[in-house]
């Protein structure tokens, strides 16, 4: 039997983290790994996903060029390059958290781990024990119980990131995240887009407003919006040159409506990862949506905490590595400020969107008494000069004029965000924010700006 100061079931941001983190701090680690170092994010999620992003931002420029002056540009797209570059981009930081698991304290083991205990995991060849057990399994994607969902040709983002070419007909299926993601940048690749949504409007955890406009604006760039609409069956056919497609049969509002395509992106969410883990010989309570945990992100079992995508609270990188970062404090006594209610979050379409607290709706939802500030990039005179004025910012405080929601779509709404996040950390007045002084010219005088008025 080996013995450590903390167990930690996964390597992918929360686990890595909350790995040096400890391990600084003076406990001994020992972190389990059944795939890659990194997990889902850095491996076939987060950072592949951006780096095909940026490479359309880059031909979405290109494309817009002669309003800068710049006349008859042309290029050809090499998809292959492309891809050389996602995976290098994916192996050099594999490389940077393999680095991490080698720092002294920490002992990577490259194995599936079960628990047996509330202290103790096995792997094939050995039983390992600790004080604490940290579960940071993350989550796959899911596959809803569609009739054809298993053709060949259907596929999850994880396939689609590996895809060897651009498909001349993409229909996806989700327009949350994921979908969004991919359909602004397969777009800008090329394909003929479309996306099918049993909802009525897209990015559901966005303000509504926000996000029809932001659907609008890639709407206009070619991509084909189906809402509510709900796909009954995926099925392959021959079309009129003999070639083999896939057939997306759906059902918007009462009438069939068929879907041509190459490929069929499946976009519907993701599900925790707790096969296997030996949560009923532990004795953990989970459900569909993951493990149970209370505000410490511990669970049922003492010295057993759960965090990330497994517990089903939070589905964002960051979430999993600050849950971390909380429950390695909360193990060794230490308090912390760390704020998991107001989490930031982004959308890395052409333009971004992002937001983090309360959106208008939810704030009607509650009843609560609010005031939303409106502010648009197409007035604001860096974005004018950058040549991207489609955006809008929705600011919501309470009745105090504290700060508790800003949702928004346009460029860089990912660091704007984050202004915001760091504001409501510190309880931040809508005045207060007209008092701070905002560099000229910059996207962030939109902020400023909208609470002067």
């Amino acid at each position: 039997m080996v013995k450590t100061d903390l167990i930690i079931i996964g390597s992918g941001p929360g686990g890595y983290r909350s790995a040096c983190y400890a391990a600084a701090r003076g406990l001994s680690v020992t972190v389990f790994e059944s795939a890659e170092a990194g997990g889902t994010c850095l491996n076939c999620g987060c950072i592949p996903t951006k780096s095909l992003c940026r490479n359309a931002e880059v031909i979405d420029t290109l494309r817009d060029a002669s309003a800068l002056g710049l006349e008859s540009l042309s290029y050809t797209l090499d998809f292959g390059k492309i891809m050389e570059r996602k995976n290098s981009v994916v192996a050099q930081l594999r490389n940077g958290v393999e680095t991490l698991m080698r720092t002294p304290g920490i002992t990577f083991v490259n194995k599936k781990a079960k628990l047996t205990s509330g202290h103790t995991v096995v792997t094939d060849e050995e039983e390992y024990t600790a004080g604490d057990i940290i579960i940071a399994t993350g989550s796959h994607a899911k596959i809803p119980p569609i009739k054809g969902a298993q053709l060949q040709g259907v596929v999850t983002s994880t396939e689609l990131l590996d895809i060897p070419s651009v498909p001349k007909r993409l229909c996806i299926v989700g327009a949350g995240v994921i979908g969004m993601e991919f359909a602004s940048a397969f777009s800008s690749f090329g394909s003929e887009v479309t996306v099918v949504e049993f909802m009525k409007e897209a990015l559901p955890t966005l303000d509504s407003d926000i996000a029809k406009r932001l659907r609008q604006t890639i709407g206009k760039r070619g991509v084909t919006f189906h809402m509510q609409t709900a796909v009954k069956e995926i099925e392959e056919k021959t079309d009129s040159c003999g070639a083999r497609v896939l057939n997306v049969i759906t059902d918007k509002k009462g009438k069939t409506l068929e879907v041509e395509a190459d490929t069929v992106l499946i976009a519907t969410g993701r599900s925790a990862n707790t096969d296997g883990l030996g949560l009923e010989e532990a004795g953990i309570e989970y459900d569909s949506k993951g493990i149970h945990t209370d505000d410490d992100f511990a669970t049922n079992v003492p010295h057993i905490y759960a965090i990330g995508d497994v517990n089903g609270k939070c589905m964002l990188a960051h979430a999993a590595t600050f849950q971390g970062i909380h429950v390695v404090n909360h193990i060794l006594g230490t308090p912390d400020g760390i704020r998991p209610d107001i989490m930031p979050s982004a959308i890395f379409t052409n333009p971004e969107a992002a937001s983090v607290g309360l959106s208008e709706d939810r704030c009607k939802e509650l009843g609560l008494e609010y005031t939303c500030k409106k502010g648009f990039f197409r007035s604001n005179g860096k974005a004018l000069a950058m040549n991207e004025t489609d955006g809008m910012v929705k600011l919501i405080s309470d009745s105090d004029g504290r700060i508790i929601g800003c949702h928004m779509f346009g460029a860089h709404a990912s660091d704007m965000v984050q202004e915001i996040t760091a504001l409501m950390n510190t309880g931040v007045t809508t005045r207060r924010l007209a008092e701070i002084i905002h560099i000229h010219p910059t996207l962030s005088e939109i902020l400023c700006d909208m609470c002067l008025g």
